[in-house]
């Protein structure tokens, strides 16, 4: 029974460093739908990450010129976490690295209003 117990340890052990090994580098793209207000618009997001371990760097916004560098990278095995300065809100995002995507949601407060997004953005092919 230890012997089990400790094979499959190991198992979860590798199968988790694999996982987290998987470098975020490289450019993203994908949808960015916002609401606020109780008003949706669906607007896109684009992500040139660069990740060196745990830290995450790079720039993202909303379309391949107005780009905001990322503050506060971070990968802890499939959740990511950075903020963006853009020219107005700071903008938190909570992403989960699912199936190829980058998926879950961005938090910020604008002119005393809370505006959420939904991000699902892929990398993009070379």
């Amino acid at each position: 029974m230890k012997k089990l117990v400790g094979v499959i340890s190991l198992a979860i052990i590798l199968a988790v460093s694999l996982f987290a090994a998987e470098d975020l580098s490289g450019k993203w793209s994908g949808s960015f739908k916002i609401t606020m207000d109780g008003e949706s618009n669906d607007e896109f997001i684009y992500m040139d990450i660069k990740q060196k371990g745990a830290e995450i760097t790079g720039t993202a916004g909303p379309s391949l010129e107005q780009q905001w560098p990322i503050l506060k990278g971070k990968i802890e095995g499939n959740k990511i976490t950075f903020e963006v300065q853009s020219d107005a809100p700071l903008i938190k995002f909570d992403l989960t690295l699912a199936e190829g995507h980058l998926k879950g949601n961005a938090n910020a407060e604008f002119e005393g209003k809370a505006l959420k997004a939904v991000v699902d953005a892929q990398r993009k092919v070379k």
